[in-house]
Formats: structure tokens, sequence, C-alpha cells
């Protein structure tokens, strides 16, 4: 069984820092900090600016879709995000942490082992199972690792980015560490120009999306991959944003597994009894073989997003996280998503995390939820679910 490789994917990703901001703003040769990756404290929109105005006229390729109505129709708050969860078999421990960092939020989480695929907690089910919505930037690592696999690019290649770049950069040529950092929508429409929807099509169906990611999982949705690309805006919109798919939480969680574990799609299994957890054993779906050349990739630009980009709000200095945002307009809601894992082959757990609100909601709070879940599980120093799986397992 494929572990987490954490130690060699840092020192990927901070060498890809390094080589990312400009010498001025790092402390020293072979020093990389988290100051000096974020730029100057007193100037905060060092980093990067998340979202574009909306465009007039018919939307660009690359461009953000937003709603251009502010008849928002789903709340921001819940009382109670928690209602009809049945909470059997689940990890007691993980789950009050999950529930804790949720509050009152409109949204969801999901844990789920990487590697074994086991599902450790869903808080807010029905949204988690029975929803499936546009991935909006969530879909750029999935981007990433087809076009370094198909030799479009390497972690080095550079390619035209917003103009916001050259502030932040110094340049509007990025890599692909700080295109994910920064979740350039231009980066991500012109690799999905380059590769094609075929090409991209594959890579997607290999990672899951269209079909259920869970084993025996009731009232889960399969969500949707289109069978072209969107007529407005074409291949850039539907890899800078994923218009066109519907994705659920729980196909999320099944993709971050896979880029943890170096290229094992697990089914998602959701045991519910004790006896479903004593007789646990993990699933493989398939083995993303043809996708592993660029995973170390993907993950060192997860590397960065957190450690100097859109999810630095998930930063924890205490253990190396990996993540992406994703924020878009889809209907008369925002959604908010970070898809991330952290962790090493003794403990790993991926959280997903997806807020759903009006368009004053701020759009970092997913990373900051699912960074309060780290710290607390960071605190933990064993759980029930890792006492629970088969000896034979935890050996693997």
């Amino acid at each position: 069984m494929k572990k987490l490789i954490f130690a060699s994917t840092l020192a990927a990703g901070l060498m890809l820092a390094a080589l990312l901001i400009p010498a001025s703003a790092t402390a020293s040769a072979g020093s990389v900090t988290k100051r000096s990756l974020t730029g100057s404290s007193s100037n905060p929109k060092h980093i990067v600016h998340l979202h574009h105005r909306p465009s007039k006229g018919r939307l660009r390729a690359g461009a953000h879709p937003r709603t251009r109505t502010h008849g928002w129709t789903s709340p921001t708050w819940f009382a109670d995000p928690t209602q009809g969860d049945e909470i059997a078999g689940e990890d007691p421990w993980i789950r009050q942490a999950a529930v804790s960092a949720l509050g009152n939020l409109n949204g969801s989480v999901v844990v789920v082992d990487p590697n074994t695929g086991r599902v450790l907690s869903i808080v807010n089910q029905k949204l988690a199972m029975t929803g499936a919505f546009t991935p909006c930037s969530t879909i750029k690592p999935v981007v990433a690792a087809g076009a370094l696999q198909e030799g479009i690019i390497t972690p080095e290649s550079t390619l035209r980015a917003e103009g916001r770049f050259a502030y932040t950069y110094g340049t509007t040529r990025v890599n692909l560490a700080q295109a994910m950092a920064a979740s350039s929508n231009e980066f991500f429409a012109k690799l999905g120009q380059m590769m094609g929807y075929q090409r991209f099509s594959q890579y997607a169906h290999e990672f899951g999306l269209g079909e259920r990611a869970g084993l025996d999982i009731p009232g889960e949705a399969p969500g949707v991959f289109p069978d072209a690309p969107p007529e407005q805006g074409g291949m850039g919109m539907l890899t800078s944003f994923g218009s066109g798919i519907e994705m659920t939480p729980l196909q999320l969680a099944a993709i971050a597994s896979a880029i943890a574990n170096g290229g094992t799609l697990y089914y998602l299994q959701y045991p519910r009894t004790p006896e479903d957890l004593a007789d646990f054993e993990p699933r493989v779906r398939r083995h993303l073989d043809g996708l592993t050349n660029g995973l170390p990739g993907v993950r060192a630009g997860m590397a960065a997003s957190v450690l100097y980009g859109t999810s630095k709000l998930a930063y924890n200095p205490a253990e190396q996280i990996f993540g992406k945002t994703g924020t878009c307009s889809d209907g008369g809601t925002h959604l908010r998503w970070f898809g991330s894992f952290a962790g090493d082959q003794n403990k790993a757990y991926v959280i997903v995390v997806l807020l759903r609100g009006e368009g004053s909601m701020f759009g970092l709070h997913a990373p900051e939820v699912a960074g309060k879940l780290y710290r607390g599980l960071l605190m933990n120093p064993g759980t029930e679910a890792q006492t629970l799986l088969p000896a034979a397992v935890l050996s693997k």
C-alpha cells in the first residue's frame, strides 16, 4: 500500500518556493521562512488578490463566473449544520473536532484516511453525500496532474498569468507552484486549451469525476462530468473553474487521497456498525499509474498554496499541510471549497470543507475551518479509528 511521503514533497515545495519569490523577498540563500514567502507583514496585499471584477458582456476563458444577481438564496449560517446526521461508526473524537471547527456555518466537513479510504467523519451528511456542485478552482490539481503527465509543462515551465502577478512576483509569467498558490485562472485556462477536451476528460475520469466515490454509501450522488466543454468559455472555463462539472465533497476527498498517497484511488467506505468496523478492509478502485509522474509537482503546488497562497489560513507551523481552495458562484450561492491532506504513514488525514452562503461571505473561510480542525487533530495523540483498524491494515 502506498503511503504518504511528506518529507520529500516538503523539500521539493520549499525548493520551488525559493525559486518562486523575488530575491528581495527571501531572508537569505538557502533559508525560506513563512515570513519571506508571504511578503511584507506591513503590506498584506503583497500576496494575491483572489477575485476578478465581473466582466461585462461575453465571459472570457479564465474569467470569474460570478452570478450577476444579488438574489442570494443560500444562507451563510445554519442554526445546526449537524441536524439529521447519523454518527454511528464515526470516530467520536474526530467528529467532535470537526463539528467544533465548522461551528454554525452553512457547510460540510469530510474527514478521510487517505491510506485506506475509510471515512472517519462527515458533518452535514446530507450536503456532502447528496449534493454536487461546481468544483471552482479545486479542479486545478487534476488539470495540473494531467498537464505534467502529458509533458505539456514541467514544474519549472512558465506561462502567462493575470496582470496582478506583476505586482506579486514582478512578472506575468509564472510556474506551476506560483500559479497553484495564487490560483491563476489564466494559467490553468491555458493548460486546458493546450491539453484539449479528450485528454483532460481522460484524466478527470481517472480521478473519479462523474462516478460515485463511495462503496455502497446510501444516497451518494455521482456528480457530473460534461460531454463537451461549456459553450461559454470553452476549455478555459472547464479547467480554471470546473464549469459544467458537478462534484461532491466525497469525490474531492477521494481525489485528495490519491494525490496524497502517491496514486491509489480507494473506494471510500463509511462503516456504520461495530461489525462493519471489525470487517473493514481497504478496497482499491484503481491505481493511477498514468498520473504518478505528475503528482509530486501537484503536491508541491498544494504545499505552496498553504505556505504563501490562497490557502494560507490553514497554515500550521507544527505540521505540513497541502491544500487547494476553490471559490465561485453557483446559482444563488457562493461556494467556498478547500481540499487538503496532512500527516504521515502512521496517522494521515484528508479534510474537505465546503461552505455555501451569501456574497458577503469571506472567501478564505474554508481553509480556516480546515486549519482549526488540523490543529485539533494534531493535539490528539491517537484516535479510536486507529485502534479499530485491523493490525494487518496498519502494518502495510
